[in-house]
């Protein structure tokens, strides 16, 4: 066996959800606001010059913005780095050849902002895991007072325990639907199974194909989309003969289509990597 250092994230739920929930509703709608702000922004300069500004580009612009200071200076520029990554990767799709493709939206149901995630990093926040409590971190528009802090009381699986965890990187604020939970961002020590072999494999994911893979003694595999690009059809027809698209019946719909898409990539992905051993592949590239 060997060891290897990988990422582990780790979702908690919060304690004190009723003291807390204000204040991180506060910080949902301004990363909400301020992701508004930055794809407006991103907007015209594509308008004007053809070019979409990259994350630093994006944070020069918009440092001096009272949006920004809704937020700790290091959740403001993971806000706008997520929207630099989402236009860079419409854009990929449309280069790629995907006309149906569209640019990030804007975050913003008539008068409404939806709550967005809101990250920490290593500044914004600080933890406590012999009392089970973070500290996050306000911008400064938000703070009362210059001490100001968001303190949660949060609650990991039984069998996760944050103590024995050296590096937590991140901590995250997710709305999931109807109270706010934590994810807590980590490099954590495993122990893994031993190379299956020493060769190499090229994996290409694209928008008519799943996957296309590429071994090093020329032989290449192709997994194109054919069953769910015919799941679509089927359920989209479904879907168009419910009265209403939030009716029981919709809900239901949506589930199974997720759930036959959530089958299949488990099912195709597995196959892959079944693939990989038989070939004696001890190196994955992504392309």
């Amino acid at each position: 066996m060997a060891k290897q250092v990988v990422t582990r994230t780790y979702t908690a739920s919060i304690r004190n959800q009723s003291r807390a929930s204000d204040d991180l509703d506060a910080l949902g709608f301004a990363a909400s606001k301020l992701w508004n702000v930055g794809r407006w922004t991103c907007s015209r300069i594509w308008d004007e010059i053809g070019h979409i500004p990259n994350h630093n580009e994006l944070t020069a612009y918009l440092k001096s913005h009272e949006r920004y200071d809704d937020l700790h200076s290091q959740s403001s520029q993971r806000v706008l780095q997520e929207l630099a990554e989402a236009f860079n990767g419409w854009y990929g799709n449309r280069h790629n050849g995907d006309a149906r493709a569209n640019p990030p939206g804007y975050r913003k149901h008539g008068d409404e902002h939806p709550r967005s995630t809101v990250t920490f990093k290593a500044a914004g926040f600080k933890l406590d895991t012999q009392y089970n409590r973070v500290r996050l971190s306000k911008g400064s528009n938000l703070k009362e007072y210059w001490s100001d802090f968001i303190l949660c009381t949060y609650q990991t699986r039984p069998d996760v325990d944050l103590s024995t965890v050296e590096n937590v990187q991140q901590v995250k604020a997710v709305w999931a639907g109807d109270e706010w939970e934590l994810h807590f961002v980590c490099k954590v020590e495993i122990e893994v199974s031993e190379s299956p072999g020493e060769k190499t494999v090229g994996i290409d994911f694209g928008i008519n194909n799943f996957a296309a893979l590429a071994y090093e003694n020329g032989h290449s595999e192709l997994y194109p989309l054919n069953s769910l690009k015919q799941d679509d059809y089927y359920f989209s027809k479904r879907l168009a003969r419910c009265d209403d698209s939030n009716s029981e019946q919709a809900t239901r719909l949506n589930q199974k289509k997720s759930s036959r898409r959530t089958h299949y990539f488990h099912t195709l992905s597995k196959h892959i990597v079944e693939r990989c051993v038989e070939e004696d592949v001890g190196t994955i590239v992504i392309g």
